[in-house]
């Protein structure tokens, strides 16, 4: 029987976890294939839905789903009224330009933007860019004002 996850469970995503090319072809070949033009859309969306799933209840936790999705390492940079804005780096970041796969984030942008919409209970959306000069993807999540 497969176990739900109802929230973030570290010690279950470690069990999880495997180590090998076999998830980057999915995510960086197949499903961008699959997915023809909407690849981009489906794939934040997709992320969006992971973080529901997932439940993160802190940074902290966003911060530790990112390293054990193999994604990198997350950092917030900067708080304003309206906007967060973070940088997503190491290894992965960098080897994913290396091997010239897997240039769009948008999976992670939409796992972010649902995860602090729960954190702050504020409708979110994110929007990445990458930065490779500085090594880093940037992330500005944008949330609804409050009412």
């Amino acid at each position: 029987m497969q176990k739900k996850m109802q929230e973030f469970d570290k010690d279950y995503m470690e069990q999880l976890i495997t180590h090998g090319a076999g998830h980057d072809i999915l995510r960086f070949v197949s499903l961008p294939d699959l997915l023809g033009e909407d690849a981009s859309s489906i794939l934040y969306v997709l992320g969006k839905k992971l973080a529901r799933r997932v439940n993160p209840a802190s940074m902290e936790q966003i911060e530790d789903f990112f390293i054990q999705m193999g994604w990198g390492n997350l950092s917030l940079v900067k708080q304003k009224r309206h906007e967060m804005t973070f940088e997503l780096s190491g290894a992965p970041v960098i080897h994913r330009w290396n091997v010239g796969v897997g240039q769009e984030y948008r999976m992670e942008a939409g796992f972010l933007a649902a995860s602090i919409e729960q954190i702050k209970e504020l409708a979110c959306e994110c929007v990445d860019e990458n930065v490779p000069k500085k090594e880093h993807v940037q992330f500005n999540v944008y949330f609804a004002k409050e009412d």
